[in-house]
């Protein structure tokens, strides 16, 4: 078969626009990547803190949505948190990551995730994605585990650093989950704490189950940008009682109840979720199945209006699993990486806010040095993502 003939980054410029044009419409004004919504009882949960006076970490809101988001995932425990890397790094703390310790991590991930690891005083150690999914490549994982380390016991030990490599954590770019079951049994061959970063898959799953519950411990966030916001805030996910209880008592500055005295039995951590972050995210919650059935549709328009371009796919959800499709993926085809920044720079001229994926880890300079993998995948992959706009509310607009 010949070699497909590769388009001048004009052409495949021309070519993307116009299909990202075909869903959305003209525009006068930039489309956001995502923005939130409020249609519900935002108002009226935001007002009910202020009448009340509860607008700080405890509240009758932090309480119900804990339980609310317990529910909704099918996990049996959930703390919220100030922020999403707050909840990573509690995940942290209570998987046993200790000071000196490696953790596996994706190079291809936002930089939340290899902070909260430096945040416990371990050392990030980056490893390979799939471009399937755009998450930890089990296979290649695999592969690297087997030419650097070793299990002694119950711990994985890197056969070059002496460290104990103590954790894996997978991350579900954009909402798509990755593949947890390879994972999972990976992890337990290896000796590892798996973790996931959920921050990006609320509404996410894998197989039937919401992701988050077959790490030991997850982490969601619900920055503003996110299927679900409550300004800030997070949440860590757990089944697991006892590490739920140590979650929560780190994350309330490890207080000691007591009738008035101010008793702390270990270094805690300020990053109790406020009431009024949580009344807002009660009320998103409500309506989130809704968000999520236009997101969906919205996904469903871009995978129809790229299928007979060649230039660019869509990247759908894996086989499997159901996506929230939190930021909608087009990946340029092979070859076509040069082409990158001509496009991003014609879809945001165009009014279609539009961006690359993150600075790969390893190309940050306080995790230059740091133990990775061969990422020939992830390296590939950093130069043909973009994401286009994804609000729930852009199906509305679709062919306008």
């Amino acid at each position: 078969m010949l070699a497909r003939r590769l388009a001048p980054p004009a052409t495949v410029t021309t070519e993307i626009l116009l299909a990202v044009r075909s869903v959305l419409g003209e525009t006068q004004a930039q489309i956001p990547l995502h923005e939130p919504e409020f249609a519900g009882n935002e108002w009226a949960f935001v007002k009910d803190c202020l009448d009340t006076g509860w607008v700080s970490s405890v509240g009758a809101y932090v309480d119900r949505l804990e339980r609310d988001l317990a529910a909704y995932t099918g996990i049996s425990h959930a703390v919220v948190t100030a922020n999403g890397t707050a909840a990573l790094h509690i995940c942290l703390l209570v998987a046993g990551v200790e000071p000196g310790d490696e953790v596996l991590v994706p190079a291809l991930t936002f930089v939340a995730t290899a902070n909260a690891v430096s945040y416990a005083g371990a050392i990030p150690h980056f490893v390979d994605s799939e471009s399937r999914t755009l998450g930890v490549d089990a296979d290649r994982l695999e592969d690297h585990l087997a030419s650097t380390a070793r299990v002694e016991g119950e711990r994985c030990v890197n056969r070059s650093t002496g460290a104990t490599i103590r954790a894996l954590v997978v991350m579900h770019a954009f909402g798509h989950p990755c593949d947890l079951d390879a994972l999972s049994a990976l992890a337990e061959r290896w000796k590892l704490v798996l973790i996931e970063d959920a921050a990006e898959s609320l509404g996410s799953l894998h197989r039937g189950v919401h992701t988050g519950n077959v790490g030991a411990v997850s982490a969601l966030s619900f920055n503003g940008n996110k299927v679900l916001t409550t300004g800030g805030g997070g949440a860590v996910l757990t089944n697991d009682a006892g590490l739920a209880r140590r979650a929560k008592h780190l994350s309330t500055t490890a207080r000691v109840h007591d009738r008035w005295n101010f008793v702390h039995d270990e270094v805690g951590y300020n990053y109790r979720m406020p009431n009024l972050n949580a009344a807002l995210g009660c009320a998103q919650l409500e309506q989130l199945p809704d968000m999520l059935v236009r997101k969906r549709a919205l996904a469903a328009r871009y995978a129809e209006a790229f299928r007979p371009i060649v230039s660019a796919d869509f990247l759908a959800e894996p086989e499997g699993s159901t996506s929230n499709y939190w930021l909608n993926t087009i990946v340029l085809a092979p070859g076509e990486a040069a082409a990158q920044e001509h496009v991003l720079e014609g879809l945001n001229a165009a009014g279609y806010m539009s961006r690359p994926v993150w600075t790969l880890m390893h190309r940050l300079p306080m995790y230059a040095a740091c133990p990775r993998a061969d990422l020939t995948v992830a390296e590939d992959m950093a130069t043909r993502v973009i994401n286009v706009p994804s609000s729930p509310r852009l199906v509305n607009r679709a062919g306008s």
